[in-house]
């Protein structure tokens, strides 16, 4: 699994600007399964998401596709890391732990 820290690298405004872009790609994510729970930080300079497991490839493939990333206004810092305990809501969605 991967927790996915934006930083914005551009004014907010300019982030505001993209922000409805950057909401429907966050669904699109969701319907097609790929993250878990999203948001903004705080104090506001970026933005958190948690991944449903999947190949590094596939998540680079995916956050490219960000409008935030096309247009350059935020970097993105990925942490891979491998559960070993789940709460009982998300037992489902980590392979590492049997179910």
């Amino acid at each position: 699994m991967f927790v996915v820290l934006l930083n914005y690298t551009a004014p907010i405004e300019e982030i505001d600007y993209v922000l409805p872009d950057h909401a429907q790609w966050l669904a699109k994510q969701y319907e097609q399964g790929h993250f878990l729970a999203s948001g903004r930080r705080n104090p506001r300079i970026g933005g958190v998401i948690i991944t449903r497991p999947m190949a590094r490839g596939k998540l680079d493939a995916i956050l490219a596709t960000d409008p935030f990333s096309v247009q350059h206004l935020a970097q993105y810092e990925v942490i891979e890391f491998s559960p070993t305990k789940t709460a009982p809501e998300l037992r489902l969605v980590n392979e590492a732990v049997p179910h």
